[in-house]
């Protein structure tokens, strides 16, 4: 892309994670036999009438608060008309021209602001099973709420979709609006991409890619198509505007159908839905629960808690491992202590992050914080409090069932130049090799002594009294 520019704009569609579908009172719950999350609203039986779910509303003005969006006091919902198999009413009912919020956006870590046009709230449609040449429908999803995000053509590569993506991915959770599982489909995006001259302000003819519901494919795809767009410009051919779908398979993307405008879905205000009203009363309600902005509490984090940025922002992707540190923290002048054991001990028990984002931890943030409190007050060395941490999470039980008197009590001087001298004699090698000049023999001869001590003995004070014994 020597001579040219990406230009890329994302619609993304989150799934809320409200117990009822948008007009209807069936289950929202993933999965299920096909066709068993449905009622006579859901799948259009004619005579049916629709009746807004008051949480869609105030979930997706959580979501506006949340990317710095306006709020619109007064919202409507429309008739989106397209005949397609996954939608029995052969109609969508969504929100065009006076959607709940407009005019946000997303800040990216290099500091650009991709602008947000709107965010508005959206049915989803049921799901096409493809099956040795037949095609089934399932519409259990049919009908559960949406809110479709939709940005601005300020994205310029690929990295920038990607973290644009994942931003919204970890906004949309930390508000606890939605999942945001991919494989689920809660969260995927459509992918509008064109390309210019590089220099150049005029926008492109842009095609669509529909679906994207992983972060690999949605780059595979872009990548494909971006080169695709450049071949065919610098070979003299036009972009023809339209729809393509990806083919993981081939690692292409391919034309579906021609891209629709507006006015090919004529829009018009439904008729069985009232108006939606968004009260100040009810605004400054939605704003007095909205969580604290993760870049925010990724700044107290090391500003206050003094933690390296790797940490803290490990520790923020999920509001949950967030506030359990938080707690875990509280009082203890080593809080980076209890950042260290998040993201080893008990981040090795959740591979996934699924799992992350579930938090079942076996040990609460009272007991982590009372045994790093123990660590403050020297009474726990860093390698007896990591084993005890095992099995606290092994068991759920408090650091006091593992630890006697004598763990706490350190080791005395006399008895600690002891077990240094017979350390010292049992490695007679690493003596010799330490009165050769090399340093690192003493290391191998402290790990014994933090060995024979379990982790009580002081380190500094054990290697100290090894550099006079071992230099003789």
């Amino acid at each position: 892309m020597k001579d040219w520019e990406l230009v890329c704009g994302l619609e993304t569609h989150v799934e809320l994670s409200t117990k009822t579908k948008i007009f209807c009172s069936c289950t929202t719950e993933f999965g299920g036999e096909p066709n068993t999350h449905c009622c006579p609203v859901c799948i259009g039986l004619p005579g049916t009438l629709p009746k807004l779910n008051r949480a869609v509303v105030e979930y997706a003005v959580m979501a506006g608060l949340a990317t710095h969006c306006e709020i619109n006091p007064n919202a409507k919902m429309d008739r989106k008309n397209y005949v397609y198999p996954d939608l029995p009413k052969a109609y969508q009912i969504s929100e065009y021209d006076q959607p709940l919020c407009q005019k946000g956006y997303v800040e990216l870590s290099n500091g650009r602001k991709i602008r947000l046009t709107r965010i508005h709230i959206e049915e989803d449609a049921g799901k096409l099973v493809h099956e040795r040449g037949n095609t089934l429908v399932d519409y259990n999803r049919g009908g559960v709420p949406l809110i479709e995000i939709v940005s601005e053509p300020d994205i310029r590569s690929i990295d920038e979709a990607v973290e644009y993506l994942e931003k919204l991915q970890m906004i949309m959770r930390y508000i606890g609006v939605s999942d945001c599982k991919m494989q689920e489909g809660s969260l995927r995006c459509d992918v509008n991409i064109s390309v210019r001259p590089k220099g150049s302000d005029k926008l492109g003819t842009r095609t669509e890619i529909k679906n994207m519901n992983s972060f690999s494919h949605m780059t595979k795809a872009m990548e494909y198509e971006t080169e695709r767009q450049i071949d065919l410009l610098e070979s003299g051919e036009e972009i023809v505007q339209e729809t393509r779908r990806y083919d993981e398979g081939t690692g292409c993307t391919e034309g579906m159908r021609g891209k629709e405008d507006a006015n090919d879905y004529r829009y018009f205000r439904d008729p069985d839905l009232v108006a939606i009203r968004v009260s100040p009363e009810k605004l400054a309600e939605l704003k007095a629960r909205m969580p604290e902005d993760p870049q925010a509490r990724f700044s107290r984090f090391v500003k206050d808690f003094g933690l390296p940025e790797a940490d803290a922002r490990l520790l923020i992707e999920h509001r949950r491992i967030a506030d359990y540190f938080e707690a875990a923290a509280k009082g203890t002048k080593n809080p980076r202590a209890v950042a260290n054991c998040i993201t080893g001990s008990i981040f090795a028990r959740l591979a996934t992050d699924a799992e992350k984002e579930e938090f079942r931890v076996t040990v609460s943030p009272e007991n982590l914080n009372a045994l790093v409190k123990l660590l403050d007050e020297g009474k726990l060395r860093m390698n007896l409090l990591k084993s005890t941490l095992e099995k606290m999470l092994d068991t759920g039980k408090p650091a006091s069932e593992f630890l006697s008197e004598k763990d706490l009590a350190g080791v005395g001087a006399d008895d600690l130049r002891k077990i240094c001298e017979q350390a010292a004699a049992d490695n007679p090698n690493a003596v010799k090799d330490y009165r050769a000049g090399k340093e690192k023999a003493l290391k191998a001869v402290l790990g014994a002594v933090m060995k024979a001590t379990r982790g009580r003995a002081n380190p500094q004070e054990a290697e100290a009294i090894l550099s006079e014994i071992m230099a003789g």
